[in-house]
């Protein structure tokens, strides 16, 4: 059972996905935040039996909401109704930073805190069993 990380933001959307034993995320790809995103995000899940999706909550230094959040919230509730599956929220602060100092500033370093978030998460998920 495959899970999808979504890193949201205002431009690009980074995707992540796992593997099917939920030990590994890796990036997949970046989508533009414009048009019909979340058609590609569904169409995504439909082709790589994703079973779960983790999309990151993005926090500021006080642990509170970022703005990005105004966003983020309605493009989750979007996909909660459009697919029917588990959608997660997973804090996340600095993760694009986080990225751009591991592999620096390239096309797919959005996808790459996605794979931050979402590893994030199924450690979390994996050491809780």
């Amino acid at each position: 059972m495959k899970h999808l990380g979504i890193d949201f933001g205002s431009k690009r959307i980074g995707i992540a996905i796992s593997d099917e034993a939920n030990g590994f995320a890796f990036p997949l790809l970046v989508l533009d935040n414009s048009g019909d995103f979340v058609g590609e995000i569904i169409k995504i899940c439909e082709e790589n039996k994703v079973a779960e999706l983790v999309v990151g909550k993005s926090l500021d230094f006080a642990q509170k909401d970022n703005e990005i959040m105004k966003e983020i919230i309605p493009f989750v509730e979007i996909l909660k109704s459009r697919l029917n599956l588990p959608v997660h929220m997973h804090p996340e602060f600095l993760t694009s930073q986080e990225a751009e100092r591991l592999q620096g500033k390239n096309d797919m370093h959005d996808a790459s805190a996605a794979a931050i978030i979402l590893k994030s998460y199924l450690d979390l998920k994996n050491n809780s069993l």
